[in-house]
């Protein structure tokens, strides 16, 4: 962000928690560039992919740190979801199937919250530059071609905010997110010869 009250609150939430470690980008670069400076500064085992404006359940990460608990050998996690209307009610709730790899081809199912192993993430490369929209899509689809150890916490632990320029009220809100979605999954059927 240019705002500089963007930058103050920054600042003042990391000089109240050590374990929150700002970067400001020389240029803007999207959402992926921003996402791949952060994750240099990340140091745990997992990494949770969210919104800034979203909501976490209170029990959100111990629900999936339980999960992996039980299935040490998944590499990425998902959850239920809802929506957060303009007015703050809950609404529109998503009550996802277990892992399903052609559901994924057809749909961005497992959308939020997911947390994915930092070493399977350092392997895809991050979030490719020119998916800026689809980018956690484009995620999931390079993924699932390196691991079907996928796991799915079905409990509501995020509730995602909708807004007029929010893909939670409608795709349109993003035009080109889908095509960019189009996109990462031409490259993922053609990187498993699929037709």
């Amino acid at each position: 962000s240019t705002n500089p009250a963007v930058r103050h609150v920054l600042e003042e939430f990391q000089a109240r928690d050590g374990r929150v470690r700002v970067v400001a980008r020389r240029s803007t670069g999207g959402i992926s560039a921003a996402s791949n400076d952060a994750l240099t500064l990340a140091s745990g085992e997992w990494v949770a992919l969210l919104d800034h404006d979203d909501v976490l359940r209170p029990h959100a990460l111990y629900m999936v740190a339980e999960s992996i608990g039980e299935h040490p050998g998944t590499t990425f996690v998902y959850s239920d979801e809802d929506k957060l209307d303009e007015v703050g009610q809950r609404c529109e709730p998503a009550f996802k199937p277990d892992w399903s790899p052609d559901l994924l081809r057809a749909w961005m199912y497992p959308c939020h919250l997911t947390v994915i192993r930092r070493s399977l993430l350092d392997a895809l490369g991050g979030m490719r530059v020119g998916f800026e929209g689809a980018q956690d899509y484009d995620l999931w689809l390079r993924a699932s071609e390196r691991t079907q150890a996928i796991g799915h916490v079905p409990e509501v632990l995020y509730h995602w905010r909708k807004s007029s320029t929010s893909t939670a009220s409608s795709t349109l809100a993003k035009p080109e997110g889908l095509a960019r979605s189009r996109r990462a999954l031409e490259e993922h059927l053609e990187r498993r010869r699929l037709e």
